[in-house]
């Protein structure tokens, strides 16, 4: 059974920083593509980075320069650092999994909430 599983979502003030870690399980993790998507009510979910096998990254302008996303094979761990945050950032930040040999996963989602 494959699971992904997100943490260290919290809330947090603006211009301060958490890091984001996804678990995954059931699969062999250094084949996959890694995303970390946002979710807002009423809006559709918008990749914010992703880091592919080979280890290229990509990040959406909006929290380039802000936000780092890494991964540990070992350990079938990916990351989000996120620095600088705004209450714009304010989400369900989601954890996926993707492969051109098979189907996608997702995990549950872990919230971020970036207020004074």
């Amino acid at each position: 059974q494959v699971q992904l599983v997100e943490s260290g979502g919290g809330l947090v003030q603006p211009g301060g920083s958490l890091r984001l870690s996804c678990v995954a399980s059931g699969i062999i993790f250094k084949l996959y593509d890694m995303n970390w998507h946002r979710q807002v009510p009423g809006k559709q979910r918008e990749l914010v980075a992703s880091i592919v096998s080979s280890g290229r990254r990509y990040y959406v302008d909006s929290v380039y320069g802000r936000f780092a996303i890494s991964r540990d094979n070992a350990k079938s761990t990916v990351y989000l650092e996120m620095n600088s945050l705004k209450p714009e950032d304010t989400a369900v930040y989601y954890c996926n999994a993707n492969t051109s040999m098979g189907p996608a996963y997702w995990g549950q989602g872990t919230q971020v909430t970036v207020s004074s």
